[in-house]
């Protein structure tokens, strides 16, 4: 489904950027043959406005006035060669009137836009004047109407691949949510059956050690059974020593790895540390990320948790020094499915993150990691329920 998905938004993006490109090319080329026009019908109503002030015949008013009072939209402004305002016409009356600065700052403005048109007086020839000009108000429409454009078909694309996510991930959530209960009632049924043999060899051997070895391999499919049917369900956070969960898990997770890996628990002196949790849902965050640790070191190696508070969050760090994670790799590692090992589903870190990110309302991600010297994972839990307290 993450495919069809992806070619979705993909060919949504191409139909727009295709819309939005055309629009673009048609109004420059809009704009530019509107400029032309507006450029000539200045220069006709210089030559018009020159002709009219030297014609003392009166032959030509007629025509000569039609082009003057035709130029209504196009705003000009005229100056002599030390740019001295001698003249401006199709302006803002009222802030003429009240701005003092305002035809000069126009005028600025018109120098920015449009190259001036010179016109020298053939009675005069020493004498030459300057005629700047600028947009009309259809060509600003014109030249802004792809930006708005653009506004509009982005704001549809973003509409659209947020309904799209949304739905996607609504439909996800209920596949994750499904297959996790569904694998607790699977392990329901042989569990019952395993605690009653378990309670039979209790009675009948009851100081053998394989019996309570066996005991705690039972409630270990509990607790697992456990976590599985909290996925999907809000679950009940509680208050709890954050120090005493992790380093329970780095006991459990100890015992099952080599010799040859050290585990390092840094607390800042500090032996409580408290925030709201879900136990069996957070215990399973610690073991993914220390089993991907070890995956990682491939039997040797150190793992270093350092666990503190500041700001008012908790903050929790896994660092191994394993292979690390190649830099095109590490925005995929909390996908579904995404592993570099020959075994397993890569659904671990995606799973963590869920319950940290969507349960704990905290944050899990990379927060450093380089090939052939380790990575660091970091847990950040918002909310904390009691202070801290110093080791005596």
């Amino acid at each position: 489904m993450i495919q069809p998905l992806f070619n979705w938004r993909t060919g949504l993006a191409l139909i727009a950027i295709a819309i939005v490109s055309g629009s673009i090319f048609y109004s420059q080329y809009l704009a530019r043959k509107i400029a032309r026009e507006e450029r000539q019908k200045v220069i006709e109503w210089v030559e018009a406005t020159k002709l009219l002030l030297n014609d003392t015949t009166g032959l030509s008013d007629k025509l000569v006035t039609i082009i003057i009072t035709e130029n209504n939209t196009v705003p000009i402004i005229v100056t002599d060669e030390q740019g001295h305002i001698l003249d401006h016409v199709n302006l803002d009356s009222a802030s003429v009137a009240s701005d003092s600065g305002y035809v000069r700052r126009k005028l600025n403005e018109f120098r920015a836009q449009n190259p001036a048109i010179e016109w020298i007086d053939p009675l005069k020839p020493v004498e030459k004047n300057l005629y700047y000009y600028g947009h009309t108000s259809l060509l600003n429409q014109v030249r802004y109407y792809p930006l708005v454009q653009l506004f509009i078909v982005s704001m549809f694309i973003i509409i659209t691949i947020l309904a799209l996510t949304t739905s996607f991930r609504s439909s996800q959530n209920q596949v994750w949510a499904g297959m996790a209960k569904e694998t607790a009632h699977q392990l329901g049924t042989p569990l019952t059956s395993l605690q009653g043999w378990v309670e039979i060899l209790k009675d009948t051997y009851a100081g053998e050690k394989i019996v309570h070895e066996m005991e705690k391999d039972v409630d270990r499919l509990k607790l697992v059974s456990d976590r599985f049917g909290k996925i999907g369900s809000t679950p009940h956070l509680e208050k709890h020593n954050i120090v005493a969960q992790v380093s329970s898990m780095v006991e459990y997770i100890r015992k099952r790895a080599t010799g040859k890996v050290q585990f390092v628990l840094n607390t800042r002196n500090i032996n409580e540390i408290y925030a709201m949790i879900s136990p069996p849902l957070f215990d399973w965050v610690i073991e993914n990320l220390l089993k991907n640790a070890l995956d990682a070191m491939e039997g040797k190696g150190s793992i270093t948790l350092n666990i503190w508070q500041q700001e008012g969050q908790t903050f929790i760090d896994v660092t191994d020094t394993g292979k690390g994670i190649a830099k095109q790799n590490i925005s995929k590692v909390f996908k579904p499915g995404f592993t570099t090992k020959k075994r397993g589903w890569g659904l671990g870190l995606s799973l963590s993150k869920r319950i940290i990110e969507q349960y704990h309302k905290g944050q899990l991600f990379v927060k450093a990691s380089e090939p052939g010297k380790g990575t660091t994972f970091r847990i950040v839990l918002k909310e904390i329920a009691q202070p801290q307290k110093a080791k005596k």
